[in-house]
C-alpha cells in the first residue's frame, strides 16, 4: 500500500470549503485541532489501559468517533455550525474527562483552548463572546469544587498523572499555538496593509498628481514647522514660475503644457536632493524651501536650476521649444509671518518678470 506523500497530507488539511463564501482559515484551524485531539486521545488511550474499566473504554472510543466526526464536518458543513460542534464536543468532553480521570490530569485547561479559539474566530459581538468567556470560567470553577467534593471514577497513580500533565500542556501549547499562529498572521498583513494604504493617503494627500511634487498645502504645513521651530541658522524661499506659460497652452495645447510641467518638476527634483523642498504652487507656479542655506547659497543653486531648465527642449510634433523660468528668492529674518516671508518671494518674483523675465530677483 502506497502511503500519502506530506504534501498530499497538507492539501487535504487544507482543501477549502464546499461553501465559497466561508473563511478557510477557520475551517484550516479546526482540522488542525480536531487531528491534534484524536492523536491525543489515541495516545491517551494507551497511557490509561491497566487503569480503564468497561466504561472508561467506551468514554475514549465515543470520544474519539466524536472528534472524528467533527472531522468530517468540515468538508460538508457550514463554518458557523463547526464552530458550534467543535465548542459543544469539547466541553462535553472535558466535563466527562475530568469527572472520570481527575482534577490533576489538567485535562480542565483545554478550555482554554476554546476560549482563544472563540475570540480569534467569527465575527460575533463582543457580547455574546465575553459572555461566553465567562460561562467557560464558571464552568472550570464548577468542575474544580465538583472534583473536590468527590473522587475521580477512575483512580490513577502518581507517575501517570505526571505523564498526563506534561502531555495535557504540550498539547495545549500547541493549539493555542496553531490558533494564535494563523490568525495572528492575517492580523499583521492586514495591519501592514493598512499601514501602507495610510502612508498612501497621506502620500496623495500632500502629492500634486500631475508632477509629482509636493503640492501647495504640504508646502505650508513644511514651512509653518520649520519657521516654529527656528533652530536653521538661515531659510531661504523662492518662489518661481514658467515663463509665457499660456502661449504653451495655446499654441501647443494642454497636453504639451502638461508634459513641460512634469519635466520641469522632474528636473526640480532631481536637482534638488536633499537641499530644499520642491512643491507645486498652482498652476505653472512653483516653490522651494531651502532649509538651511542662506540666500547666497540658494541663488547660486537657482542659477543652476534656471541654466538646465532653460536646456530643456520639448517637441510639439514637428515643432521644437523651449521655455525660461523667472525666480523670486528671499531670505528669512526671523521677524516676519510665514504669509510675509512668502509675499516677500512673490513680490520679487513678479519684479523679475517686469523686469524682462528668466532671471532670479533677490
Amino acid at each position: 500500500m502506497k502511503l500519502p506523500k506530506l504534501q498530499d497530507i497538507i492539501g487535504f488539511i487544507c482543501k477549502d470549503t464546499s461553501d465559497p463564501n466561508e473563511s478557510p482559515k477557520l475551517i484550516i484551524v479546526i482540522r488542525i485541532l480536531v487531528l491534534t485531539m484524536l492523536l491525543y486521545i489515541a495516545l491517551n488511550s494507551i497511557i490509561y489501559v491497566r487503569f480503564l474499566n468497561l466504561s472508561g473504554i467506551i468514554l475514549l472510543v465515543i470520544s474519539f468517533a466524536m472528534y472524528l466526526y467533527v472531522f468530517t464536518m468540515t468538508y460538508r458543513q457550514k463554518t458557523g455550525i463547526i464552530r458550534y460542534t467543535i465548542n459543544f464536543c469539547m466541553v462535553v468532553w472535558v466535563g466527562v474527562s475530568v469527572y472520570y480521570f481527575g482534577w490533576d490530569t489538567g485535562v480542565q485547561h483545554f478550555i482554554l483552548v476554546l476560549l482563544v479559539l472563540c475570540y480569534f474566530s467569527g465575527y460575533s459581538n463582543y457580547g455574546i463572546k465575553i459572555t461566553y468567556a465567562f460561562a467557560l470560567c464558571a464552568f472550570r470553577i464548577y468542575l474544580y469544587f465538583l472534583c473536590r467534593s468527590k473522587p475521580s471514577a477512575i483512580a490513577l497513580d502518581s507517575p501517570t498523572t505526571n505523564l498526563l500533565q506534561i502531555i495535557n500542556t504540550l498539547t495545549i501549547f500547541w493549539c493555542l499555538s496553531v490558533i494564535a499562529l494563523l490568525f495572528s498572521k492575517d492580523s499583521q498583513t492586514l495591519e501592514s496593509k493598512l499601514v501602507e494604504y495610510n502612508s498612501q493617503l497621506i502620500d496623495q494627500a500632500n502629492t500634486d498628481a500631475l508632477t509629482g511634487l509636493y503640492n501647495r498645502r504640504k508646502a505650508i504645513e513644511y514651512l509653518e514647522d520649520l519657521l516654529a521651530s527656528s533652530t536653521q541658522s538661515f531659510i531661504s524661499l523662492c518662489i518661481c514660475d514658467i515663463d509665457f506659460f499660456k502661449k504653451v497652452n495655446d499654441n501647443y495645447g494642454h497636453d504639451i503644457g502638461d508634459v513641460v510641467l512634469q519635466q520641469i518638476s522632474k528636473t526640480m527634483k532631481a536637482s534638488a536632493g536633499d537641499k530644499c523642498l520642491t512643491a507645486r504652487w498652482g498652476g505653472e507656479e512653483f516653490l522651494l524651501v531651502f532649509p538651511s542655506s542662506n540666500g547666497d547659497e540658494a541663488y547660486y543653486f537657482l542659477e543652476n536650476l534656471r541654466q538646465r531648465i532653460k536646456a530643456l527642449r520639448f517637441e510639439a510634433g514637428e515643432k521644437n521649444f523651449a521655455v525660461t523660468m523667472t525666480f523670486g528668492l528671499a531670505e528669512y529674518d526671523y521677524k516676519s509671518d510665514i504669509d510675509s516671508f512668502i509675499k516677500e518671494a512673490d513680490e520679487k518674483l513678479y519684479m523679475g518678470k517686469e523686469n524682462g523675465r528668466d532671471q532670479i530677483v533677490f
